[in-house]
């Protein structure tokens, strides 16, 4: 059996449009996983960052897989190509070569230490709602 799961993807340092795209092939290439949708990607300002990082346009885009695999196996191999491609957490919210945010998994409602799904504010991210609405997803 295959659930839908949503991602929100971002970065804001480095190549920016190659870290979208290798961050979005790693994930179709989990097992049990294809890419369903993906919006292009659109500079946006940035949220929630520090003053220092407010200069940092972030590109970001949304993209649709179906897998097989568990809502913390997948977010578990999303945090692991985050660190593939060089992401650094040093400082909250601060810059990153990739960020990958599970937005929706299947409907699924949980909060665990390491993952609360839905994502909890991403029907105020406007780089979230938007891209999707666009698609023709709704979650």
């Amino acid at each position: 059996m295959t659930v839908r799961a949503i991602v929100s993807l971002g970065s804001n340092l480095g190549d920016r449009a190659r870290s979208l795209a290798d961050a979005t092939a790693a994930l179709a290439a989990l097992p049990g996983t294809r890419l369903v949708a993906e919006s292009e990607p659109e500079e946006t300002d940035p949220v929630d960052v520090p003053p220092e990082f407010a200069n940092l346009k972030f590109l970001n885009k949304v993209a649709v897989f179906e897998t097989s695999l568990g809502p913390e196996e997948f977010s578990v191999a999303m945090h692991k190509i985050e660190d593939s491609l060089g992401r650094v957490r040093t400082v909250r919210n601060g810059p990153r070569t990739i960020d990958i945010d599970l937005v929706d998994f299947g409907g699924i409602e949980m909060a665990t230490p390491s993952l609360t799904l839905p994502h909890p504010r991403a029907r105020e991210r406007a780089f979230v709602t938007e891209p999707l609405a666009r698609l023709g997803v709704a979650f």
